[in-house]
């Protein structure tokens, strides 16, 4: 990242994106196109709303990032209407498809690894659903999906599942510093953009596609942060995209193996059901006189960094990011770290 800063419109810097293009296909398991934007996934999750919804839109609600997708909806001017179920539970996919069938819905929100509970939903499940009532409807309902802390944790298959748009951020699963995001388009999102009006600018998903053509992107980049999604590119191709997933869920299981084991000593239950637990991200329910802020806190004097519950969670959960390039060892050393932190 320390190297010197390229001309945006060049030949160098299409190289690079060049030599990305196809890396980022076999991350997001597709053949289509991946997007790169200079920005936070929030502007991407905007992106997918004003190329996506035409007017109407169901949102699943399950926590502080889902709430945020749907708030979109209403701020970008579109309709919306929320499935909300409680924070630490999955969505139904039976529901999805009947609420589908009953509403005018061309459009569908979901975040499918809930960082702020640690909810893995049923997303292969949810997808099918979606098909099952457009085949019922007749209207084309597009299947929108913030794989924030999924994709490059777990296998996202965006052509398998038929995921319209599919979209990440640099800082989470990829182990990158945060500021860009990254996004998949199926055929028909391009052709629904192609009809919308109030696109904007920045995140016209139209000047996305046209850019990407040639390897640029339609605004200027963060180039020093390419420098360094090339680098790391070539590392998660090193890894094995499918060994990555593996690393990633092996990390998982010993978190819950931990909290059924040894957390049970101080209260801690994993907040998420099992059966519904992301990949990537834990979040630990604590027991009624221990709070979460101080328990990072005194991690933090330790050398480490787990996040206290989000939102509405701040007080009565912690969270553990088990993702991007950490490994179990490490995983071990925090957790016997974390035990010594609930001693004190």
């Amino acid at each position: 990242m320390d190297r010197q800063v390229i001309g945006h419109r060049g030949s160098d810097l299409s190289n690079l994106l060049r030599e990305a293009d196809p890396r980022l296909r076999r991350l997001f398991r597709t053949t289509r196109p991946v997007y790169v934007s200079s920005s936070s996934a929030t502007g991407l999750m905007e992106g997918g709303v004003r190329n996506g919804v035409r007017a109407r839109a169901l949102s699943l609600v399950n926590g502080a990032f889902s709430g945020r997708f749907h708030s979109l909806v209403s701020d970008c001017g579109k309709s919306g209407e929320s499935y909300e179920v409680a924070w630490g539970e999955a969505h139904d996919p039976q529901v999805v498809e009947r609420l589908l069938r009953e509403g005018d819905f061309d459009a569908i929100t979901i975040v499918h690894s809930e960082t702020s509970t640690g909810v893995l939903n049923p997303l292969a499940e949810i997808a099918a659903a979606v098909r099952a009532a457009e085949a019922a409807t007749g209207t084309e309902i597009l299947l929108l999906v913030d794989g924030v802390t999924s994709v490059g944790g777990g296998l996202v298959e965006a052509d398998e599942w038929k995921i319209d748009w599919l979209l990440t951020g640099s800082q989470k699963a990829m182990a990158l510093p945060p500021g860009l995001a990254f996004a998949s388009a199926s055929e028909r999102m391009l052709a629904r953009a192609a009809t919308l009006t109030g696109r904007g600018q920045y995140f016209d998903l139209l000047e996305f596609d046209r850019y990407w053509s040639k390897h640029q992107t339609p605004t200027t980049p963060a180039v020093n942060l390419l420098y360094a999604l090339d680098e790391q590119l070539r590392y998660i191709d090193a890894e094995g995209i499918e060994a990555r997933a593996r690393r990633h869920w092996e990390m998982a299981e010993r978190c819950w193996q931990w909290a059924e084991t040894t957390g049970t000593r101080w209260g801690l239950s994993v907040l998420a059901p099992a059966g519904a637990r992301s990949p990537t991200v834990t979040a630990f329910q604590l027991p009624s006189g221990l709070s979460g802020p101080p328990i990072v806190a005194r991690l933090k004097e330790r050398g480490y960094t787990i996040g206290s519950g989000y939102g509405k969670l701040k007080e009565t959960t912690i969270r553990i990011g088990h993702m991007g390039d950490h490994t179990l060892a490490e995983l071990d050393q925090l957790l016997a770290e974390l035990e010594e932190a609930l001693t004190r």
